[in-house]
Order: C-alpha cells, then structure tokens, then sequence
C-alpha cells in the first residue's frame, strides 16, 4: 500500500464546506490524516459525516476549503460507501477486475486476483456477487475500494450491518492494512467501536467539526471526572451533541 507510516500527515483539508439547496451540510472543516493512523469520524444521524467523506473521496463538490497531499504520497482515495458499489451480476472475481481496470491497473486480472487473496474470497471468486452474504459482501467492497492502491481509506459505517465475528474479522484486516501504512478515516455512531479502532476522534454536530482529539481527552474536556470508561466517552460525545456541558443545576 502507498502511504508514510508515522505521525507526519499524508492528507490535509482546509476549510471543507457544502452547501445543498441554501442548507449548510459541512462548514469550515479542517482535518488531518497520518499515515497508517485510523481516525474515527463520530456524529449522529444527518451531522455531515457522509458528506464530509463524499468530499475527501471526490464523489461531492465542495463549496469552499482545499486538500493537499504530502510530498511522495500517492494522492489516492479508496472509498468504501455504507452500500456496497458493486455489480450483483457479475462474479467477485469480474467485479474486482472491472474496478482494477478503471483504476488504471495494467493488468486488472493480476490486481483482482491479489486482492481476492488478501479479502480472502477465493471460494467465492466465481459466485455473482448479489449471492454473497453480508460480511462477504462487506469484504469485496472494501476489496473494490483497494483496487486503486490507496493512500487513504475512507469508509462509511462500515460495520453497520455486520455480525460480531463479521466486525472483528474487518478490523483485523483494516489493522494489516494500517501497518503498511494506509490511513483509515471511518464514520461510526458508536462511541465504542470508535474508542477501540480510533487513534483519535473527530466529532461533527450540524455540519461542523466540534472536537478533535483522542478519547481520554475528549471525556476529560466534556465528561468531567474520568476512568476512561466507554460509559464516560458516551455521555461525554452526548454532551456535545446536545450542547450541554453538564454544568445545569
């Protein structure tokens, strides 16, 4: 995988604004991703986060901001939607090389195969995708997503309708993937998938960007006393969502 592995940022955004119909969806956004960081993007329902990774994947314009990529850092995007981009027709292995081949691959089969590998899809390379389960669904639309050998990783949700086992056998390989490097930024409602997965935490309420930081310091700021407990992270993350800092008699 392309990517610095380290704390130095292979992304950085400005500024990040959308607007649909005269409603502001994302508002003076900024952010940063390291190379081989995982940074989970917490909001609840309608607060920007589809739109935000839209942006950063290039499938919505922005209004306003600016992206830049560090030098040597190939500036690609790997975006795996809530709901999997994928032909049901075709089998897993078509799939993957029609994806590679509009990557750019030049040798599609070469790509598709590797990457049928590495999702570990061999016993299902022939089947038509819409006959695949949810998990194994899962794992080729995170594999489509890696077609273009991503610097960056964006994902959506991306355990939302798996399974336990499902989640903890997507994490595994996400956290292959962060070792070589890719930078992971995945949206969750969960206050507790993001404490495990995330190094740090971005939480977006109405379209901005209303905390930066990791865990421990996002209860110690907004969840007074702490042990860092899921418990406190919760109510800490519910504090900003509703604006109240706990201070009310």
């Amino acid at each position: 995988m392309s990517g610095v592995a380290g704390d130095a940022p292979v992304l950085v955004a400005r500024g990040l604004s959308r607007r649909f119909r005269g409603v502001t969806a994302l508002t003076g956004v900024d952010l940063d991703l390291g190379g081989g960081e995982s940074v989970a993007l917490l909001g609840p329902n309608g607060a920007g986060k589809t739109t935000l990774l839209t942006i950063l994947a290039g499938v919505t314009r922005r209004d306003a901001g600016s992206l830049e990529w560090a030098d040597g850092v190939a500036p690609r995007v790997g975006w795996v939607p809530q709901r999997p981009s994928l032909y049901g027709r075709l089998s897993v292995r078509e799939n993957l090389e029609l994806f590679a081949g509009l990557e750019g691959a030049p040798d599609a089969a070469a790509v598709a195969g590797e990457l049928i590998d590495r999702a570990d899809l061999g016993a299902f390379a022939g089947r038509p995708a819409a006959q695949l389960s949810t998990g194994t669904m899962q794992r080729l639309n995170l594999a489509i997503a890696l077609a273009g050998r991503p610097s960056v990783l964006l994902l959506d949700e991306p355990t939302a309708t798996l399974s336990p086992d499902q989640r903890r056998r997507l994490w595994a390989w996400l956290d292959e993937m962060r070792a070589d490097g890719l930078a992971l930024l995945f949206s969750t409602q969960s206050v507790d998938e993001a404490m495990r997965h995330g190094d740090r935490l971005f939480v977006l309420v109405d379209g901005a960007l209303v905390f930066t930081g990791t865990a421990g310091e996002m209860t110690a700021a907004h969840g007074g006393v702490t042990t860092g407990g899921a418990e406190e992270a919760e109510l800490a993350f519910m504090r900003m969502v509703t604006g109240d800092d706990g201070t009310a008699a």
